[in-house]
């Protein structure tokens, strides 16, 4: 991996954005701003024709897509990579596992089987490249690798597309490590594919920051839903874990031997918060919270399969 290993971990939060300098217009996002007046300039004309031909489906994929981001939001932040990456994904597939390219690639990441094979992937009558967990583990491996070679983001989606050596060529030739700078060194369908990256990266955090909810969504959420604070209850002996991520209540429950009722009756409201990409302030037995703690990671993972297969 080229040396990855030594790449500070990234600060994977919506607000810092650190690593995507050329899609700011001063190399730098400030949460405090409107994001699109923030946008380069360069950026700003392909992004609105995006959104009047893309927003209304992207839009849905924020409901619909949000089992998918789970997996992908965890798995991603365990290699350093930002979350925002995940937008790869959906220009690459729209999500779909069983795709595949006329390339060769396979799967939700569009892998070539070499670079699956080379993260250990199997490929062939049982193909890792469409399973969900398998393929964004090693997509996150290969986009730190390029992260590493390359430091910017958007350079990273291009690499992606049209291979590192034509990267390095563009740097080369144009002098720069700014995309708008080198793009004309690039194949036309690499620079179209970044502006889909720009312009999906906007509509699902443009609009409120968040991941897969608008400013409108957050507000209408935190406005209308019940949570377990509005119902604590006054026992010493229970305790409070702030949990973000799809877990299910009856998953939680049942692998803490909690009786579903009960588990319910101190968190109404965990499965429609959690489904909205909130946080939410679970209530459990003090001697539950190190159980869950040290089951977390599987409890997530049954809740994510469980969702996916529709259950």
């Amino acid at each position: 991996m080229n040396n990855s290993n030594a790449q500070p971990i990234i600060d994977t939060s919506a607000s810092s954005k650190i690593g995507f300098k050329s899609l700011f217009a001063n190399d730098k996002y400030n949460p405090e701003k409107p994001y699109f007046s923030q946008l380069s300039p360069k950026a700003v004309p392909f992004v609105e024709d995006y959104i009047r031909k893309q927003g209304r489906e992207l839009n849905k994929m924020k409901e619909w897509g949000r089992p998918y981001f789970d997996v992908y939001d965890n798995i991603l932040s365990q290699y350093g990579v930002p979350v925002e990456m995940k937008y790869l994904s959906v220009i690459e597939s729209h999500l779909q596992s069983r795709l595949t390219s006329w390339a060769g690639a396979v799967g939700p990441w569009q892998l070539m089987d070499y670079e699956a094979k080379r993260y250990g992937l199997r490929v062939g009558a049982i193909d890792d490249r469409m399973d969900y967990y398998k393929s964004t583990q090693a997509a996150a491996k290969l986009l730190k690798e390029l992260y590493g070679q390359f430091g910017d983001w958007l350079l990273v989606v291009a690499a992606y597309n049209g291979g590192a050596g034509r990267v390095k060529q563009a740097i080369r030739l144009s002098g720069s490590r700014n995309f708008w700078d080198l793009q004309n060194y690039l194949k036309e369908e690499t620079r179209t594919h970044v502006k889909k990256f720009i312009g999906t990266h906007y509509i699902f955090e443009g609009g409120g920051g968040q991941t897969t909810m608008t400013a409108a969504e957050l507000n209408d959420f935190k406005a209308n839903t019940i949570t377990a604070n509005n119902t604590a209850l006054a026992d010493t002996s229970m305790g409070t874990l702030t949990i973000a991520g799809r877990y299910k209540s009856n998953v939680i429950a049942q692998n803490l031997n909690i009786p579903l009722p009960m588990f319910n009756k101190w968190n109404t409201g965990l499965d429609k918060a959690l489904a909205n990409g909130d946080t939410f302030a679970m209530r459990l037995p003090k001697e539950q919270i190190l159980l869950f703690e040290s089951k977390k990671y599987d409890l997530l993972q049954e809740s994510i399969r469980l969702l996916l297969e529709g259950k």
